[in-house]
């Protein structure tokens, strides 16, 4: 597959429908040299996933029965913001660990919200029930070619918009946003993959040398919770840098981007941000870094009620 062309062919497709995110330099985080930043958590449904759903949506015949995703939260937010934009009905299913303030995101979208026991692994299963129950059109929230396309072009923009970096971090669930770097940048910057060290599957994928499933907890479970690495991904991610971050790392991360610039976000959000700031992932002199700002919802949502 021709990845640059796919990712640009889905940006000029979600032109007009997604937003086109800021980008800022810190020197305040605690680091002694500047870092990069673009801000997709002020994406539509606040994460990137709009980008893919997108896509996804305006590149394929929706069926009379409409669309079906499983989400831990920010993918079905999306899909069901992406259907309800474009006058699709949608069935959404998510783990009770969604969390309230995700599930009431997904509620306000007037998607048909099904809300199941477990993980997120539980609510592919269901989702993949409807779809063959009723002809549902199954947006992937990582693991397809439209969503990787749709996520890569969050890349394609921050070159446009002057990214500077030799290396770009970003934070791993099922692989999706990790899938689109490394799709559209094909090497021409480093690309480094964080993830929890309570939900690993690419690390593990990569010391497998295959996917493998692994078990999946911590405070990012509600976004960055898939148990077993996208294929997509996992064929893009060879050779390429892993590092692993704890918690207290993440939560230490997220604190940082508050104080320093009143910028709100959810655990995940701020995973990649914590490679640099508990020295996981150690630039080396001269390395200028960015990272990918995921995700805002964070729960329980300050404003909410």
């Amino acid at each position: 597959m021709n990845w640059k062309n796919e990712i640009s062919a889905a940006a000029d497709r979600i032109a007009g429908y997604a937003q086109v995110t800021p980008v800022m330099e810190s020197h305040a985080l605690g680091l002694d040299y500047p870092v990069e930043l673009k801000l997709e958590q002020m994406q539509h449904t606040g994460s990137f996933k709009a980008r893919g759903a997108f896509n996804t949506l305006l590149s394929m015949d929706v069926p009379e029965a409409g669309v079906v995703a499983a989400s831990g939260g920010n993918h079905g937010a999306a899909a069901a913001y992406a259907a309800q934009t474009l006058g699709y009905p949608a069935k959404i299913f998510v783990p009770k660990l969604a969390g309230p303030s995700k599930i009431a995101l997904i509620e306000q979208t007037g998607a048909d919200l099904s809300v199941v026991s477990g993980e997120y692994a539980n609510a592919l299963t269901a989702a993949q029930d409807h779809e063959a129950q009723t002809g549902a059109m199954q947006i992937h929230a990582y693991d397809a070619p439209g969503t990787v396309a749709g996520q890569g072009t969050c890349f394609a923009e921050w070159e446009a918009q002057g990214l500077q970096a030799d290396t770009v971090l970003v934070a791993v669930g099922g692989g999706g946003l990790i899938a689109g770097a490394l799709a559209w940048l094909q090497g021409a910057r480093k690309v480094v993959a964080v993830e929890p060290e309570t939900s690993c599957a690419l690390n593990a994928a990569l010391q497998a040398g295959e996917p493998v499933d692994v078990s999946v907890s911590g405070i990012v479970a509600n976004a960055l919770g898939a148990r077993r690495i996208g294929s997509i991904c996992f064929g893009l991610a060879q050779g390429m840098t892993s590092v692993l971050v704890s918690d207290a790392a993440i939560a230490d991360a997220q604190k940082r981007l508050w104080q320093a610039h009143r910028i709100l976000v959810e655990p995940a959000g701020a995973a990649a941000l914590a490679a640099l700031t508990s020295g996981a992932y150690k630039p080396a002199p001269g390395e200028k870094v960015a990272v990918l700002v995921c995700g805002g919802n964070i729960s329980p949502d300050p404003l909410m009620g």
